[in-house]
């Protein structure tokens, strides 16, 4: 054995002898970086893993209940956000290593991940000298990709540390925060790299000309709000406004302009249309399905940015897939109904004709549910509502699927609960606290509690950028261009316009409602509400609504109900950076308030 060993170890000796590569051989389980940056198919799917990175919506917690739009009903998960409780080291659901990963491509950690790949990205470019059309465009999407990032970044923590090279170990890793101003321009700057490379049309879950520029009108909207020209007003003493907002002074009217401009380019493009732009429609219901139709399809003129799903390459139990049916249909319909409309939500439904719904109004108090703007139909479920097929351990108790959040008094004076009530029957560990259910997004076709739908999440769509103009037309007081585009918006939904009578603050705020009902859960309202620096308004105790049938009656009474508690503070105007990020790096500065 042992002659057999000394001969088997002269033999290798021989061999490396004889070839100095003997060892030196490329891992058969991964590629070296000399084939993927000559390999266009590589590198395209190197960009296509940073495109996982972006932020979607459908999610079991959505924004929408860390803001006034909903209530989560599991409540302990976004209780620390809607209660200003957040601190450097507890971020409750918005923590990097919160278990359900919900908002886990948001967080700092994983932006500035996806950030040093687009900058490994051009590094890479660089060395091996990349060239051609398909790489020109790929570097577009890159360049969108790093702003989208930053954009992220900078709509929660203000300044941020600004990185365009791939660290290593080798190097300094203490980075200071840029200032606000830097971080806006920088975002802007990649956009418009992006912009001049990027094709036309093109596949809309990839950067398109259009996205990098619709893209860039939020981020310069954002800029020129309230919130990052008023920091003495909610950050007062704070020793480095620059890095939560404008310090050097400058025209805020230019910065308004720009805003509009930057949205006009998007409007110039010709392109995009509002999905059922011609209205018209013979009722209610033709301007509610065509409003639906907008979540339920795959693709229209409408679209600017989607982002779409792949259940092969996904786990089935996976919380990142868009079960948001499950997430959010009515417990009584086996769903979770996870993300709850409140009533304040609810409320902010006009009337059909153009007024306000107000529960001082006896004769829309006694039937709330009537002649509603039709976007309301379109994406609350309430009592009395159809919704789709019961299962079949429910379908005998309620064989045409209607909603039942209603409580039905009984001959003896106890009352027996709706089936998608908390108390109801069929699931009384998840369901609704305000008395609805989120209608938006949900395909009635489709078997939520097993299945799961199709439909992509809508990154960007061009009723946000018309509204993103109409709100720079208001601020620069260019009021009859700001109505007339709104107006298209609300002749698309089947309300009327509003009247040329309403000018300076009330129609400012009839911008912000339609804002508020157009792009409801669509991860917009949780910072226009920071921009606008009305959160202390619209940070309260979350509604909802009580619904009592009397015994053998038909008409029920209804009460506004206090469902949830909810408290501002200023110091949540931005987000704390996390504690073990300003452990290991001296340099940063701290958000006021933490």
């Amino acid at each position: 054995m042992k002659h057999i060993y000394k001969l088997v170890l002269l033999v290798c000796l021989t061999l490396t002898a004889c070839n100095d590569n003997f060892l030196n051989v490329d891992p058969v389980d991964r590629y070296s970086d000399a084939v993927v940056w000559t390999d266009e198919s590589l590198i395209t799917a190197f960009v296509n893993n940073i495109y996982e990175g972006q932020k979607w919506g459908f999610h079991t917690v959505m924004l929408s209940s860390l803001c006034d739009e909903s209530m989560e009903v599991w409540a302990w998960e976004s209780q620390p956000v809607v209660m200003s409780e957040l601190s450097p080291s507890y971020q409750g659901i918005l923590a990097p290593n919160f278990w359900i990963i919900t908002f886990h491509n948001i967080n700092w950690n994983n932006l500035y991940k996806n950030i040093r790949a687009c900058n490994i990205f051009f590094e890479n470019a660089e060395k091996y000298a990349l060239e051609g059309d398909a790489v020109d465009r790929l570097k577009g999407e890159v360049h969108y990709l790093r702003a989208y990032f930053y954009y992220w970044l900078m709509s929660q923590w203000g300044g941020v540390p600004l990185i365009e090279k791939s660290y290593t170990p080798a190097d300094e890793l203490l980075v200071a925060r840029n200032t606000f101003e830097e971080t806006i321009n920088f975002i802007v700057k990649d956009l418009e790299a992006a912009a001049t490379v990027l094709p036309l049309t093109g596949d809309k879950a990839r950067a398109t000309k259009g996205a990098a520029l619709a893209l860039k009108a939020r981020v310069l909207l954002y800029a020129a709000s309230d919130l990052y020209v008023s920091q003495s007003k909610w950050a007062s003493g704070y020793k480095n406004p620059e890095l939560i907002g404008y310090t050097t002074g400058g025209d805020r009217a230019e910065r308004w302009r720009k805003a509009k401009e930057a949205a006009k380019e998007v409007m110039d493009l010709g392109i995009y249309h509002l999905y059922g732009e011609a209205g018209g429609w013979a009722n209610t219901d033709e301007a509610t399905q065509n409003y639906v139709n907008i979540f339920l399809c795959h693709n229209s003129d409408e679209d600017i940015m989607v982002q779409y799903y792949d259940f092969v390459n996904h786990k089935s139990d996976d919380f990142q897939l868009p079960r948001v049916g499950l997430f959010n249909s009515p417990n009584g319909f086996h769903g979770w109904g996870g993300n709850t409309p409140t009533g304040q939500l609810v409320d902010s439904y006009e009337m059909k004709d153009g007024s306000k719904f107000s529960w001082s109004n006896p004769q829309q108090a006694a039937r709330p549910y009537e002649n509603r703007d039709p976007r309301f139909y379109a994406s609350i479920m309430y009592n009395g509502s159809h919704w789709r097929q019961r299962p079949d351990d429910a379908i005998a108790s309620d064989p045409d699927g209607i909603v039942q959040t209603a409580f039905y008094q009984q001959a003896d004076g106890s009352y027996t609960a709706g089936l998608d009530t908390r108390q109801g029957p069929i699931e009384d560990w998840n369901g609704t606290y305000t008395g609805y259910y989120m209608r938006k997004f949900l395909d009635p076709s489709v078997n939520h509690q097993y299945d799961k739908q199709p439909y992509p999440w809508r990154q960007i769509r061009y009723a946000e950028v018309l509204l993103n103009y109409a709100e720079a037309c208001l601020e620069l007081g260019e009021n009859d261009e700001a109505r007339q585009t709104i107006n298209l918006i609300r002749k698309r939904a089947g309300m009327p316009d509003i009247p040329s009578t309403e000018t300076g603050d009330a129609l400012m705020e009839h911008y912000r409602n339609e804002r508020k009902i157009e792009l409801a859960y669509e991860q917009h309202r949780y910072f226009d509400i920071r921009r606008w620096m009305i959160a202390p308004d619209a940070i309260k105790p979350a509604q909802g609504i009580d619904i009592r049938y009397p015994y053998g009656a038909k008409v029920p009474t209804y009460e506004v109900i206090q469902v949830q508690e909810r408290k501002w503070n200023d110091k949540s105007y931005l987000m704390p950076i996390y504690l073990d990020e300003m452990n290991k790096n001296n340099l940063l500065i701290q958000n006021p308030g933490y």
